[in-house]
């Protein structure tokens, strides 16, 4: 087999019977961390394993033991089935096997789940998002060290990176990498297809607990309330006790004009972030390097989002060998507002990290402003005063702010409030 192809069934014809056979994963040259599985279904005869794989000496009767228990698991005991593995691990074997079956129509109400890994802790309201990296959701090759690039967090995408053909098999691959892949830091995020395909996405991921569901092109408040009420559904009937949050993306025209309401309509809302790419389409203008067709939008998405207390995020950066301009850009992001962007490359993690850190002299400053404001509540002040000048609340606020945030990043050493790493400032 080399067959990096798109596709679910095949008939194949001989002169005494009809093969129908179902298909879920790619194979090839060019394919890594993934199977292909062909899967023939019969009535009589047990199950009949083919295997093809590089690491068959070693791991090939693992392989071929965990084919025998996903199936039986899903209720099958009579078929043949063809494995041409690329070095998968045992929760996409798992997958694939199961998107085959169900596109042969079987295994309908059950699940091959994976061994899960320790959840990590549940994700704060308020937490770092600087960077979110967007990973394919049919694409298991990138899910594995996804984590070790240390975004704020990733995105397994069921969206726009997975081909139509593959949105079933993409949303059970995600729901095994959600409950068996560790994801280190990085908040676990998954961004589902518009609904009502949506819908189907939340039915198979949220039992498996991600930490936030973005939700595409969002133009009214009322579908935010629909995702809200199928997740909370769905938690209710699984027993969830983690916090499962909504980041709305804003990708037209009306969807900007509508930002408030679509900040203020859920609890669970905790960011808004605009998709540049269809929303310059929406438009019909063409998406330049500075921005400039889009400051309305993303100027108007920032004071939405604060005026509903929660976070700004933008939009990603799309060409990946400009790190000069993806710089320029996070600094021009974090200067109107946003508190993080989106990235679609490893390398970008670090450029967006220090664009949306606060410099050395910022911290100082701030620093200062806070030490004042505290002595002078220490001492029953009603004004805060730095040397000759006096300092105004809203001043304050945004120093408490910014040293907050710059303990949040690592920028503040425990326990030493007035000592930036690598700087003293006392």
């Amino acid at each position: 087999m080399n067959n990096p192809r798109v596709g679910t069934t095949e008939t194949v014809t001989s002169t005494t019977n009809v093969k129908i056979r179902f298909a879920a994963g790619r194979s090839g040259a060019d394919v890594r961390s993934d199977l292909e599985v062909i899967f023939e279904p019969r009535n009589t005869g047990g199950i009949e394993i083919e295997l093809q794989s590089r690491v068959a000496p070693y791991y090939g009767d693992s392989i071929r033991a965990q084919a025998q228990e996903v199936l039986a698991g899903l209720g099958v005991h009579h078929a043949r089935v063809a494995i041409c593995d690329e070095g998968a691990l045992p929760f996409v074997i798992a997958a694939r096997i199961e998107a085959a079956l169900r596109r042969a129509g079987l295994g309908q109400g059950r699940r091959a789940l994976p061994q899960p890994v320790p959840l990590p802790p549940p994700s704060a309201r308020d937490r770092l998002r600087r960077s979110r990296l967007y990973l394919p959701g049919s694409e298991p090759k990138y899910f594995i060290n996804a984590g070790l690039h240390a975004p704020d967090a990733i995105i397994l995408d069921l969206e726009d990176a997975v081909h139509p053909a593959e949105k079933d098999a993409a949303r059970i691959l995600v729901r095994n990498a959600l409950r068996a892949v560790d994801f280190a830091a990085a908040e676990r995020m998954v961004r589902i297809n518009q609904l009502p395909l949506g819908y189907e996405d939340l039915d198979e991921v949220i039992p498996e607990t991600p930490d936030l569901v973005l939700i595409p092109k969002v133009e009214h408040a009322e579908q935010v309330l629909a995702v809200e009420e199928r997740v909370t559904e769905i938690a209710a009937r699984c027993q969830l006790d983690r916090p499962i949050w909504l980041l709305p993306i804003l990708e037209s025209a009306l969807g900007i004009e509508n930002a408030l309401a679509i900040a203020r309509a859920s609890e669970r809302v905790v960011a808004i972030t605009t998709g540049l790419e269809d929303y310059t389409a929406d438009l019909g203008v063409v998406k330049t390097a500075d921005g400039r067709e889009s400051l309305y939008a993303r100027t108007r998405l920032v004071n939405a989002a604060h005026a509903a207390h929660i976070q700004a995020n933008d939009s990603v950066y799309g060409d990946v060998g400009d790190m000069e301009g993806l710089s320029r850009w996070a600094e021009s992001a974090r200067a109107l507002g946003f508190e993080g962007m989106g990235c679609v490359h490893p390398l970008q993690i670090p450029v967006i990290h220090q664009a949306f850190a606060p410099s050395p002299a910022e911290i100082e400053k701030a620093l200062k402003i806070v030490a004042a404001f505290e002595e002078a509540q220490q001492r029953g002040l009603g004004v805060v005063s730095l040397g000759s000048k006096m300092i105004d609340p809203p001043v304050v606020q945004r120093a408490l702010k910014l040293v907050e945030r710059a303990r949040q990043m690592g920028l503040l050493r425990p326990g030493e409030p007035s000592t930036v790493q690598g700087l003293d400032t006392t």
